[in-house]
């Protein structure tokens, strides 16, 4: 099947000035940020880097100072969000709205004194073939001054791009051992399975299939960390989710190797202590580790799962070095989502400063090659933009994630099945983390008391 059509609206570069005439109206702004608004979408905010006044007054290229040629804002169009633009009688905008602080005050989101409003248009027809620029330059907000000029400049560059995504729903629960389909709007076609099990982290005899069921030799660092821990009474162990492709064959893995256990004095599993999970790809007869997803709760009264999944590089000393792709939260209570998206990443390579691609995606093209990095090194550069994301539910609701995939990152069956893999893992974080005073959901308890009677 084919992937269904993704678009991108990136919005970045963001700059302001205020011209000379108008500056001592100004001196006292100390800071600046911005309401990025689309119809239906959450708000989203972003910081005003101010351009550096001595600079301008010294009569130097502006656009040579300004920024730091970073994303501000990113929105996500599936098919009918992109036909329901492309199709409106009235022109779909996009809404900034400018706001400043004063006197060194630094504002919230909520504060700050309005400087003006820009609106750009948006023409989506264009962007669903092709990058397509939709603004880049200064806009003059704020009104004018007494000699015609406008009070302030903002600068910023909108482009929208298509961004197509293989698309994953899961027919039940992880745990439930459902079916994995790929959807491309109604259609749905089944392409793996998955199965939940139990497994003993201290158990090594597993028979001939061991070597397919434990990390390879030089990955088992991660493995023995968590079997060498202090096992309380109270833990949660050894889950394991496996996925297989149609003819059954385990194409990747995710499995618990750190147990989820209470902090002391606590019933949740605390940031200092956290359960790991690997995710696995087959290799060679063998299993090799790709990713290590850790979570935990946040305090309790933030009602917060925290994550960070760090991708494994292969490298020739004992211990593998790790790249973190994400770090954040969720909340425990409403659910959202877990996204991987490196379009603003330190470590993407783009084009060069101040080109189309500054704040980019992975539609740039850098000039780095494997063979000036190295081949473990240049693992951590594969993934660039939008990487995956998947749903997660609250800690007390049946979950059936929903995984997009970007189809850069997809060459082969095994690709798409590791992040599938890594879905399983954060929606059953999402229990695994739930407080030690709460009994797990029914469906999950059963589930485990069922494949309890099969671990050796």
């Amino acid at each position: 099947m084919d992937p269904c059509p993704f678009v991108r609206i990136l919005v970045g570069d963001l700059a302001l000035k205020f011209p000379p005439a108008s500056r001592s109206s100004f001196s006292g702004v100390s800071s600046c940020f911005c309401k990025i608004k689309l119809k239906n979408f959450p708000t989203q905010h972003a910081t005003i880097p101010l351009l550096n006044q001595h600079k301008q007054e010294q009569g130097k290229n502006p656009e040579s100072n300004y920024i730091s040629n970073s994303l501000a804002a990113c929105f996500n169009l599936d098919k009918s969000q992109i036909e329901k633009f492309s199709s409106s009688k009235k022109p779909k905008s996009l809404n900034i709205e400018i706001y400043t602080c004063e006197d060194g005050f630094r504002c919230g989101w909520k504060d700050g004194k309005l400087l003006g409003r820009v609106t750009v248009p948006l023409d989506m027809k264009r962007a669903e073939s092709r990058p397509y620029a939709l603004h880049n330059g200064w806009i003059g907000i704020g009104g004018r001054n007494k000699k015609g000029s406008s009070m302030a400049e903002f600068y910023l560059s909108v482009r929208a791009e298509p961004d197509p995504r293989y698309v994953f729903q899961f027919g039940g629960e992880p745990e439930c051992s459902p079916q994995v389909f790929q959807v491309q709007g109604s259609a749905r076609q089944a392409v793996f399975t998955c199965k939940f099990s139990l497994r003993n982290p201290a158990d090594r005899n597993l028979g001939p299939r061991q070597s397919m069921l434990e990390p390879s030799t030089s990955r088992n660092w991660l493995l023995s960390a968590g079997a060498e821990k202090d096992q309380p009474a109270k833990e949660r162990k050894g889950w394991t989710i496996t996925i297989h492709d149609l003819s059954g064959s385990p194409v990747a893995m995710a499995s618990m190797v750190t147990p989820f256990v209470p902090s002391p004095g606590s019933d949740r599993v605390s940031r200092s202590n956290p359960g790991d999970w690997l995710i696995l790809r087959p290799s060679l007869g063998t299993w090799k580790s790709w990713g290590r997803l850790e979570a935990w709760r946040e305090h309790p009264k933030t009602n917060e799962l925290g994550y960070r999944f760090e991708l494994i590089h292969d490298t020739v000393t004992a211990t593998p070095s790790t790249t973190t792709l994400v770090n954040s939260v969720i909340s425990t209570k409403k659910g959202g989502k877990f996204t991987i998206d490196t379009t603003n990443s330190v470590s993407t390579p783009v084009c060069s400063p101040h080109s189309s691609c500054d704040f980019g995606s992975g539609s740039g093209s850098g000039s780095w090659s494997g063979s000036e990095l190295g081949a473990g090194l240049f693992s951590q550069f594969l993934y660039r933009g939008f990487v995956m994301s998947s749903t997660v539910k609250g800690s007390s609701r049946c979950s059936k994630p929903e995984v997009q995939v970007g189809v850069q990152h997809v060459n082969c069956a095994e690709d798409a099945a590791a992040f599938v893999a890594l879905a399983a893992a954060m929606d059953l974080s999402m229990d695994a983390c739930r407080l030690f005073s709460h009994k797990l959901r029914k469906e999950l308890r059963q589930q485990m008391q069922q494949s309890q009677s099969f671990v050796v």
